[in-house]
């Protein structure tokens, strides 16, 4: 499977730590946008993280706005998902904002795993009082507002406009195109500035190829004082948190009641005949 390596300067065991990054987007389909993302996970990573960009690479890649095609696409993500945890990665980050996968990926992996949207709405809040968001399109929003509501956070959510991009593959034009790219970063920043008029606080970009966009082109606030949340940044700053946050708890991160259980290690032999090496992380019956 092919994939970038961030290559990192030497450092103690305790600091390092080697972090997986999924993208839902296909390599050879987004070939600017893939080479900018590894420029800014690059240029955010402290120097003592190793990162491993993964897309899509079985089946799709390229149309997650539909419901149906991302259910499609989450295969993969959990499959590397249980791929990771063999190869001993610290932590895996679903750069994606309808978070395909992100429970079902909780539920399998001893090691923190987190979300782009559910990372990028939690952070949002502890930067204001509200926050709004930009979509790619009109099918991709309902999908965004659902995870907002589904992580608590409805009364937080100022109100959502969307672009035009309809597919959504076409982004990736703005990477290598620089006309294209400013007029994909003018059209969010009209929406930006219409919400900051309409009193939101705080402003997420709701595609996570436009938050690499912005970030390429250096746009951090609609207006003065009202930031935008730069997501794929965040969720990896957020990451690298998380792996040092559950080295200083002695190696416990996810709780196992309810949620996120693993099925009973007495189970386990049987539920392997059927389904297969499952449960990676899960104690031996």
């Amino acid at each position: 499977m092919s994939h970038h390596d961030i290559a990192a300067r030497p450092a103690s065991r305790e600091g390092a730590m080697k972090i997986w990054y999924q993208s839902l987007t296909r390599p050879d389909a987004w070939p600017a946008y893939n080479a900018a993302l590894h420029d800014v996970l690059e240029g955010a990573k402290d120097p003592d993280t190793v990162i491993e960009v993964h897309g899509i690479e079985a089946r799709g890649g390229i149309g997650d706005q539909y419901r149906y095609l991302e259910f499609i696409e989450a295969q993969e993500v959990l499959s590397n998902v249980e791929r990771a945890t063999r190869e001993g990665f610290d932590a895996f980050l679903i750069g994606n904002i309808g978070d395909p996968g992100l429970r079902e990926a909780r539920e399998i992996a001893a090691m923190p795993v987190l979300g782009l949207c559910e990372t990028s709405s939690h952070v949002a809040c502890m930067m204001g009082g509200n926050f709004a968001l930009v979509t790619g399109n009109a099918k991709h929003a309902p999908r965004i507002v659902e995870n907002v509501n589904k992580y608590g956070l409805a009364s937080r959510l100022a109100g959502v406009r969307m672009l035009t991009v309809n597919r959504l593959v076409d982004l990736d034009l703005g990477f290598s195109d620089e006309q294209v790219g400013r007029a994909l970063v003018d059209q969010f920043l009209a929406a930006a500035r219409a919400h900051a008029g309409d009193g939101a606080e705080v402003i997420i970009p709701a595609v996570g190829v436009l938050m690499t966009l912005l970030a390429r082109h250096g746009v951090h606030e609609a207006a003065p004082g009202i930031p935008i949340l730069n997501g794929v940044t965040t969720l990896l700053k957020m990451g690298e948190a998380a792996v040092r946050m559950r080295r200083s708890m002695g190696g416990v991160w996810t709780s196992r009641r309810a949620m996120y259980a693993m099925p009973p290690a007495a189970q386990l032999d049987e539920l392997r005949a059927h389904y297969g090496p499952v449960y990676p992380a899960a104690p031996q019956p």
